[in-house]
This record gives C-alpha cells, sequence and structure tokens, in this order.
C-alpha cells in the first residue's frame, strides 16, 4: 500500500510517501524566523502554503511515482499550530476529493512514536515525547499509548526555544540546536529550579530564573567598572564578575540543559520502574539533543536497559511518519468520513484507539 502524508503541525512542511513499511521519500523544509523572534503563526502559515505543492510534486519524483498510483492520503490532524494544520488539512482534502482515495487524519504524537519503533526495532519501550509542544511520558497498555506523566506548564522545547530569544541565539537550524551547541562549552553549573512531582514535570520556574538572571547579567554589562557588582551578586549569578559574556551564555545553556534533561530522566525511570520495562524510546525534535540521549542511555545502561533514539532524519517533524501511521490506521480497518477530517489543536495522545498493536 503506498501512502502519501503531510506533516504541518508547526514550522516544519514536509511530504512523505511510504509503501507498506517502506519509506520511498521523505522531504521538508522549515520556516526559520529571524533571531529573537518566534514561529509567529501567520508567517508560519504562509511558508508551508508557499512551499506544499513543489514538495509534494518533489517527493513523488524522488519515489518515482504519480499521484494516480497514491492509495491513500495521510494528514497531520492535531496537535498542533490551527492555521498551519489548515494549510494541509486543505491540499489532502482537496487531493483526496479530486483522486477519490481515502484521507486518514493522523495524531502528530502517534506518528512520532510509531516512526520510532519502525526505525530502532523497540518492542515495547517507555517513549518520552519532547518537542516545542508537547512533553509527555508515555507506555502502551490495552490498545491506547498512555500519558504516565507530563509537563504541567509549557513543553521543553517551547522552554528551550524561549531561552534562545532571550540570549539571542540563532534560529537556523533551531534554537535548539544553536543551545546544545553553546552548552557543550559550558564548564560552571548555575543552580535552577527542580520541579517534579510523581512522573508529571514543571518548567515555567526554571525558565523565570533563566530570564532573571540573563536580564540582571545585561544589566551589569552597562556598568563601566562590572568589578562594583556585590559579592552577593556574584553568588547569585554563579560566575565572577570579570567573565565574558560568551561564557556566561554558555554556562547558563550548560545548566539548563543539566536541569531540563534531569527531570526527564528522572521521570522517565520512574515509568520503567512501573511499567517493569527494560527499553526506552525517545522521540520528538528535542530527542535529536545528543546530551538527552547520553544521560538517558547512562540511566538506561544502569538498569541493564536500552535506550533507542534516531537521527534528525525521522526524529524532527516529517512526513514519512504521517505516511507510515497512515498506512498502520488503514489496514488495520480505521476508516474516517471526509466530513469527519477536520483540524484540533489539541489531539491527546491517549485518545486515540491504537488497533494495530497487540
Amino acid at each position: 500500500m503506498i501512502v502519501l502524508g503531510i506533516e504541518g503541525s508547526a514550522n516544519k512542511i514536509g511530504v512523505g510517501i511510504t509503501r507498506d513499511d517502506r519509506i520511498l521519500s521523505n522531504i521538508r523544509r522549515t520556516y526559520t524566523p529571524p533571531t529573537g523572534e518566534g514561529f509567529i503563526p501567520t508567517k508560519t502559515a504562509e511558508h508551508h502554503r508557499s512551499n506544499i505543492l513543489q514538495l509534494i510534486e518533489d517527493s513523488l519524483c524522488e519515489a518515482g511515482l504519480d499521484l494516480k498510483e497514491i492509495d491513500a492520503f495521510a494528514y497531520t490532524r492535531g496537535p498542533g499550530m490551527q492555521q498551519s494544520l489548515v494549510v494541509v488539512a486543505t491540499v489532502v482534502r482537496t487531493l483526496s476529493l479530486l483522486y477519490g482515495k481515502p484521507i486518514i487524519p493522523v495524531n502528530h504524537c502517534i506518528a512520532h512514536i510509531e516512526m520510532g519503533r519502525l526505525i530502532t526495532g523497540a518492542r515495547n519501550p517507555v517513549i518520552l515525547y519532547v518537542s516545542g509542544g508537547n512533553t509527555q511520558i508515555i507506555a502502551y497498555s490495552d490498545r491506547k499509548y498512555k500519558i504516565f506523566g507530563e509537563t504541567l506548564d509549557i513543553a521543553v522545547g517551547n522552554c528551550l526555544d524561549k531561552l534562545a530569544r532571550e540570549l539571542s541565539l540563532d534560529n537556523y537550524p533551531s534554537p535548539g540546536l544553536s543551545i546544545e551547541r553553546m552548552a557543550r562549552k559550558g564548564r560552571r553549573y548555575i543552580e535552577l529550579p527542580y520541579c517534579i512531582k510523581g512522573m508529571d514535570m514543571s518548567f515555567s520556574g526554571i525558565l523565570s530564573t533563566l530570564k532573571r538572571l540573563i536580564s540582571k547579567r545585561h544589566k551589569d554589562e552597562t556598568i563601566e567598572d562590572k568589578k562594583k557588582e556585590t559579592q552577593n551578586d556574584k553568588k547569585e549569578i554563579g560566575l565572577d564578575a570579570n567573565f565574558s559574556n560568551g561564557t556566561f551564555t554558555e554556562d547558563i545553556c550548560f545548566s539548563a540543559q543539566e536541569t531540563i534533561f534531569s527531570l526527564l530522566v528522572e521521570g522517565t525511570e520512574r515509568c520503567m520502574s512501573f511499567t517493569k520495562s527494560d527499553e526506552v524510546l525517545i522521540v520528538g525534535g528535542v530527542g535529536c539533543n545528543l546530551r538527552l540521549q547520553e544521560m538517558m542511555g547512562v540511566m538506561a545502561a544502569e538498569r541493564n536497559g536500552i535506550m533507542h533514539a534516531i537521527d534528525e532524519r525521522f526524529c524532527i517533524d516529517n512526513g514519512a511518519m504521517i505516511a507510515y501511521t497512515g498506512y498502520l490506521m488503514h489496514t488495520n480497518g480505521m476508516k474516517f468520513k471526509f466530513e469527519d477530517c477536520d483540524v484540533t489543536q489539541r489531539f491527546r495522545t491517549d485518545s486515540v484507539e491504537v488497533k494495530w498493536r497487540d
């Protein structure tokens, strides 16, 4: 079965084609805002509108197929940014009508999970799903991907994106990667809030503290003689007054990553213990972070378990994960009426019946 899938829930627009469980093409383009800006919904949707048709053509060309050969069209129903989701849904609904083929609305989070399972061969792992808009600790049970823990406020990716804006780091290729690169050079840990309740986490306090430290540092830089800073100020920042701004930025990024990823690893370990799982799978855009993978790998190894992760080709939002999940849904008897194929910004991972798993 050949499925064409389109993903456009955030700042990436991707088109992928699969034949059963084989990926034939997987192409995407990313909307990158100027430094200091976030992903403005109207501009992101305009980016998707201007690129989606060419991406479909390029994806078909790479797969060596014609639109008439596509058996079904899959798209991201949600969760995500409303205006971006509408662009994708409009195109897919049009293609479905033109060619008289089934349309399959896919849950974005579950698509990440299934792509991760396909690429890594993970059997029944605890899943850490970390992205710009979502942070969830998930495990499969009784035909549902059940959420055992999640963020109580903002997502981990959102937290890192806002930190990058505060530090005026480059948004290309992604704010998270800019932070990761800076963090590799950091050496001094700055203490930050650490909030976890069972398997639920909070990141807003971390972000507020980071903003306060950065704001204070900026004010200090306007003082001609930095040596006049008080000893208390030095202690709060955690740095000597004669350190350069570059070192401060590196240490802030290092401290943010170490704190945030420790929360994620701790919550995931609790879920592994509770479900008696010996596998963990990291999915979502933040899952590309090598430091997160390293920390999770250490935890899994100490439990005599296995850590699975995938690279940016499949970890970051892409069309192939939508196509493959659409294939799983369709071949397991999940049919959808055209009028029910809409979009929603809130589409819970645990609201979908997972018919393709025992």
